[in-house]
């Protein structure tokens, strides 16, 4: 069939693991390059890297260069007019893949780099020997995290920041809502976490490539403690991994120039991405995504394809909620045959800070070329279960370019009280766990009679005995409030 030579398709990709027996993995710019010559090389067209138009490095996390792009860039002796070193956040690659395409599609760009690394492990073994990394280029005045919004007065009184004591508080709110018990929770969670783990011990470029049964998976040992319950250590996303990643992005017209076989090209058929509410508690349904229903929803439309005609999925994995919530907004279950991941999910493949779906693309990729004539869905999520971005892979070629960041009318958020003294229902709880497995703080977001939501912090170790052995989802508890801290008991 004839394709329009702007139609912009993958044709390169490459990923690569260091794992601690291995290591010390080499430092992020070393990994670029050799990712980005390997995925030149996966093309079959290694002369791609001498006439890239635009090259876009996912943020590092491990090392603050100071000019990034320029360094890769020089490196494989290239000088690209489109340079982009992005955000955070777990849509960060999706959104640099729409962009590539996009821009190919205008006539913009003929060719985009896409890269990643992460040398968090190396990093932290470092420390551990009372070491600092001695890589290259350091930025002399590292600027700072680069937050897209900080936490509201409320979330930064009440520590609402990591998000393994944020994204439980959605699974024991959809919990709740469903009416299931706290040990058939657990159960279905060990199962499909358990799913995930054997495609990790099929994935070449896993960081725990080791299938686990899902009792290994959910029941706490000193060696698998609770983090945020329920939330075990083995079921949640592996941040301190050495994975890099590339995918080469490039016009038809580029790849029949260089010669990029026809069975190496797959296709970004669809893109969307839209928001839920930024502050936890805002969410005004914590048992779901709205914003995940609408992404899906378009992405797929904008492919011309339904559910049942994708082959594979990647869904975002960090943590279960996300998993499931992905599931929700698609109607999938999440015992589908086939599968939930094509790369064994962050807790088995490895979750590199802001990089982890450029591993997904390309494993993706592979998968579409070993199956042909196919359709497969990656999927992101941002900060706090706040950014959703989807992605229709294909090896059918389609529309030139994605269109614009498709969204729809999404609920109003809900209102967020400082401060309140009374009582109040628990609409979402969890309760984070210390490094020595006890439980140490409890952290509930609460409805206020009025309408509005306030978070509450729970210290008392019987009560927090409690509320893991019971459903709290609905009951009234007591607040006081120190004027900046609320304080909940029952």
């Amino acid at each position: 069939m004839s394709v329009d030579p702007r139609t912009p398709c993958l044709v390169g990709v490459a990923q690569q693991t260091v794992r601690p027996a291995a290591g010390p993995a080499p430092e992020p710019l070393a990994s670029w390059e050799q990712v980005a010559r390997a995925a030149a090389a996966d093309a079959g067209a290694p002369a791609a890297l001498e006439s890239l138009d635009g090259v876009s490095i996912v943020y590092c996390q491990s090392w603050q260069y100071d000019d990034p792009v320029a360094r890769l860039a020089e490196a494989l002796g290239n000088d690209p007019k489109q340079r982009t070193y992005s955000g955070i956040g777990g849509t960060v690659p999706l959104a640099l893949l729409a962009d590539a395409a996009r821009a190919i599609g205008a006539g913009d760009s003929d060719s985009v780099l896409l890269v990643s690394a992460e040398a968090l492990a190396t990093k932290r073994s470092l420390k551990r020997g009372g070491e600092r990394p001695a890589w290259s280029h350091r930025h002399p005045q590292p600027p700072p995290f680069p937050f897209e919004q900080m936490p509201v007065a409320t979330e930064i009184a009440h520590e609402v920041f990591q998000a393994w004591e944020t994204f439980p508080l959605f699974d024991v709110a959809r919990r709740a809502a469903r009416g299931v018990s706290l040990a058939a929770e657990a159960a279905e969670r060990g199962a499909m976490f358990a799913a995930m783990t054997r495609v990790a011990a099929a994935n070449p470029h896993a960081w725990w490539p080791e299938q686990r049964t899902a009792d290994e998976l959910v029941t706490p040992t000193p060696d698998n403690r609770y983090v945020g319950w329920p939330y075990t250590k083995r079921t949640v996303s592996v941040m301190d991994v050495d994975m890099a990643a590339a995918v080469l992005v490039m016009s038809t017209a580029e790849a029949d120039r260089l010669g990029v076989p026809a069975d190496r090209r797959i296709y970004l058929r669809g893109y969307a991405y839209a928001e839920d509410p930024w502050t936890v508690a805002a969410h005004p349904a914590l048992d779901g995504s709205p914003a995940m229903a609408a992404a899906a929803a378009a992405a797929l439309d904008q492919a011309g394809v339904g559910v049942d005609d994708l082959a594979a999925f990647d869904l975002y994995s960090c943590f279960a909620s996300s998993v499931r919530f992905g599931c929700d907004a698609l109607g999938l279950d999440l015992a589908d045959p086939r599968g939930l991941t094509v790369t064994g999910g962050l807790p088995y493949a490895g979750g590199p800070a802001s990089a982890y779906a450029l591993h997904s693309v390309a494993s993706m990729v592979d998968v579409l070329r070993r199956v042909g004539d196919a359709h497969g869905l990656v999927t992101g999520v941002g900060m706090h279960m706040t950014k959703h971005a989807y992605a229709v892979l294909s090896t059918q070629p389609g529309a030139p370019a994605p269109a614009a960041d498709l969204t729809a009318p999404l609920p109003a958020p809900r209102p967020v009280a400082d401060t309140h003294e009374g009582e109040a229902a628990v609409a979402a709880y969890t309760v984070a766990h210390a490094r020595d497995g006890g439980a140490e703080s409890g952290l509930l977001i609460l409805d206020l009679p009025d309408g509005a939501r306030a978070y509450a912090r729970v210290r008392d170790p019987d009560l927090l005995a409690d509320a893991e052995s019971r459903e709290l989802v609905g009951e009234s508890v007591k607040v006081t409030t120190d004027g900046r801290t609320n304080s909940a008991s029952w």
